[in-house]
């Protein structure tokens, strides 16, 4: 009980420091700095998705090709 005591106090302590420190201030300012690096995530993650699929396509047409190849090797010696 004394411990949940003590950690609200150091909690109501470690709020008031915050606001007498000028909190708002820097939580605007994390604020702004999170939404430009959301943004700079967005547009690597569009350029990641677009990658991503010219690659599978590449290799889809590469395995397609591998096992054409293949089938027509199997055949020929009838």
């Amino acid at each position: 009980m004394i411990k949940f005591i003590m950690g609200v106090i150091v909690g109501i302590l470690i709020f008031f420091l915050f606001i007498y420190f000028g909190g708002s201030k820097m939580m605007k300012k994390v604020g702004e700095e999170l939404t430009d690096t959301g943004k700079k995530m967005e547009a690597m993650e569009q350029m990641i998705k677009k990658e991503k699929g010219e690659v599978e396509k590449d290799v889809k047409r590469r395995i397609l090709k591998e096992d054409k190849g293949a089938t027509k090797k199997m055949e020929a010696p009838r």
